[in-house]
């Protein structure tokens, strides 16, 4: 059997069997080991058997930090997307705010008009009826003049 130490004295060049020499001493160290992994073990139990436990500790420091890594990008994505968002809708709400503004000053303009033309229908009633009882100030006096001009005529006819 090889030990670690042999496997490093072992020049087997990589590019030919296509294995680092961390993998070749992976493989190694799994033929070395005293306990039989059966076929149809579990992954954990096959690292296990491959890995020491300093080996398979550090193996799971990496890959928290790598999952930390994508969790802090995930984060870091997040927030960016947040922030974009919150940009856009204060651009709306400025947009939206000025349109309102727009609106408000409409609203304004149109009420200062109606008023106004409320105002000039208000005199203008007033002169219509002023109008309206000249006329008829008008007729009455007319109708008694001619009613007293009928009178006067018909009593000079009786005389």
């Amino acid at each position: 059997m090889f030990l670690a130490k042999e496997a490093d004295q072992l020049q087997v060049p990589v590019h030919e069997t296509s294995f680092t020499p961390e993998e070749l001493l992976e493989l190694l160290s799994f033929f070395e080991s005293e306990e039989q992994v059966s076929s149809n073990s579990s992954l954990e139990g096959l690292s296990r058997g491959i890995y020491s436990p300093d080996e398979r500790k550090q193996r799971r420091k990496v890959s928290n930090r790598e999952s930390a890594k994508q969790s802090r990008w995930r984060k870091k994505r997040h927030l960016e997307n947040l922030t974009d968002q919150v940009y856009r809708l204060n651009i709306e709400n400025r947009r939206l705010k000025h349109r309102l503004s727009l609106i408000i000053n409409q609203y304004h303009v149109a009420w200062q008009e109606n008023e106004r033309l409320r105002s000039e229908s208000d005199a203008l009633r007033a002169k219509l009826l002023d109008l309206y009882w000249t006329s008829a100030t008008m007729q009455c006096n007319h109708d008694n003049s001619r009613h007293s001009y009928q009178v006067l005529i018909s009593s000079k006819q009786t005389n």
